[in-house]
C-alpha cells in the first residue's frame, strides 16, 4: 500500500518545515526487559501549523513529545529507532550538551499541571528568566525585565509586582499562563503542548486556546498540540494524528477527520465524547488498552474492536483511503472494505 500523500495546498504548506519526526519508535524498560511504548511514529509540523495527536491517557503522546525533547529518564526509556529533527538539527545524533543547547531555546514545550511543573520554592520570575540567563546571556537585570515583558504577553495582571511570587499564590489559569511565558521565553521555532488546557475551567480553557492561536499567528510557531479533548481538536488544529497503544491509527487534516473518522477507534472515540446535541446514549469502548508487556504485536486496538478478524494479528501500515490520498489509516478491515 502506498504512503499517505502530502496534505492539499494551505497557507501552512508554503512555510517551512521547523519538526520532522521519522519512524519513532521508543521504548520502556519494565522488569529489565524493553517493550516498545511507541512504534513507528512519523509526521511533520510546518511553521503556523498545529498538528493535535489524541488518544486516551497511555497511548504513548507525552512520551512521543518526551522523546523529541530528549527528556526520556536514562535507563527507563530509550529512543530505540528513528529520526528527530527539529530546525534542521537531528537530536537523535546530536550530543546530550547540543540537545540541551536546543531544549527551551529552539524547541519548547508546556508541560502538563503547571502546579507540579513549576518549581513552588522559587519565584515566578526567576523560572521564566532561567531561560534567558541559560539560553541568551543575558544580565539578571535585563532577563528580568524581560520575564515581566513575557507576563504582559501573556495577559497576566500586575506583572512587575508579581514577579517575585510563588506559584502557589497564582490561579490555575495564571500558571498555566506562566508555564506558555516560560515555554516562549527564547523564541522557540516549535511548541509543544502537552494537555495545556486539562485542569481549567471551559471559559479559561477557550482564553488561553485563544492566546496560544494569537502567539502563534505572530511568532510563527511550529505546534505540536497533545491532548484527548477532541473539542480543542476541531477548534484549533489544521491536522490531527490519533494514536492507540504506541502507533497512530489515523492521521488526516482535521476537517477530513471530523466529516469521516473511519478507523474503528476513532469512531468509538467520538461515539464516547458528550455533546449537547445527542440525543443518544454516549458509548463506552469496551475492554481496557493491554498493558505493554501483553500488548498483541499486529494491530493494538485488535482485543477491542468490533471488526477484527484473523489478519488483525500482522501489524497494518498507514495506508491512504481511496477516496482522499491524505487521509491515512492503519486497519485491514478498512483496506479491505
Amino acid at each position: 500500500m502506498s504512503a499517505v500523500a502530502p496534505a492539499a495546498l494551505t497557507s501552512a504548506d508554503r512555510e517551512p518545515e521547523a519538526l520532522r519526526v521519522e519512524g519513532l519508535t521508543t521504548s520502556i524498560r519494565i522488569a529489565g526487559r524493553w517493550f516498545d511504548a511507541v512504534r513507528d511514529v512519523s509526521f511533520a509540523v510546518r511553521q503556523r501549523e498545529t498538528l493535535a495527536l489524541v488518544g486516551e491517557s497511555g497511548c504513548g503522546k507525552s512520551l512521543t513529545a518526551l522523546s523529541i525533547m530528549g527528556l526520556l529518564p536514562a535507563g527507563v526509556g530509550r529512543v530505540s529507532e528513528g529520526r528527530i529533527v527539529v530546525d534542521g538539527v537531528d537530536m537523535t545524533a546530536a550530543g546530550e550538551a547540543e540537545r540541551q543547547a536546543m531544549r527551551g531555546d529552539r524547541i519548547g514545550m508546556i508541560f502538563q499541571e503547571p502546579m507540579t511543573s513549576l518549581n513552588p520554592v522559587l519565584p515566578i520570575g526567576f523560572q521564566i528568566s532561567e531561560a534567558l540567563l541559560q539560553h541568551r546571556g543575558m544580565s539578571k537585570a535585563k532577563a528580568r525585565q524581560r520575564a515581566v515583558e513575557l507576563m504582559e504577553r501573556v495577559r497576566i495582571p500586575a506583572a512587575t509586582e508579581r514577579l517575585d511570587a510563588y506559584p502557589h499564590q497564582f490561579s490555575g489559569g495564571m500558571r498555566q499562563r506562566v508555564m506558555i511565558a516560560m515555554a516562549l521565553a527564547c523564541s522557540p521555532r516549535v511548541l509543544i503542548a502537552d494537555e495545556p488546557t486539562t485542569a481549567l475551567d471551559v471559559t479559561i480553557q477557550a482564553q488561553v486556546l485563544a492566546l496560544l492561536a494569537e502567539i502563534q499567528k505572530q511568532e510563527g510557531l511550529a505546534v505540536l498540540l497533545i491532548t484527548h479533548n477532541l473539542g480543542v481538536v476541531a477548534s484549533v488544529a489544521d491536522r490531527v494524528m490519533v494514536m492507540y497503544g504506541g502507533d497512530v491509527v489515523e492521521s488526516a487534516p482535521v476537517r477530513s477527520f471530523f466529516k469521516a473518522p473511519t478507523h474503528p477507534y476513532s469512531q468509538a472515540l467520538l461515539a464516547a465524547m458528550p455533546r449537547v446535541d445527542r440525543s443518544i446514549p454516549l458509548a463506552p469502548i469496551p475492554g481496557q488498552v493491554p498493558t505493554l508487556p501483553d500488548m498483541p504485536a499486529g494491530c493494538r486496538f485488535q482485543s477491542r474492536c468490533p471488526l477484527r478478524f484473523d489478519k488483525c494479528a500482522e501489524k497494518p501500515p498507514l495506508a491512504p483511503l481511496p477516496s482522499d490520498p491524505q487521509h491515512g489509516v492503519r486497519c485491514w478491515a478498512k483496506a479491505a472494505a
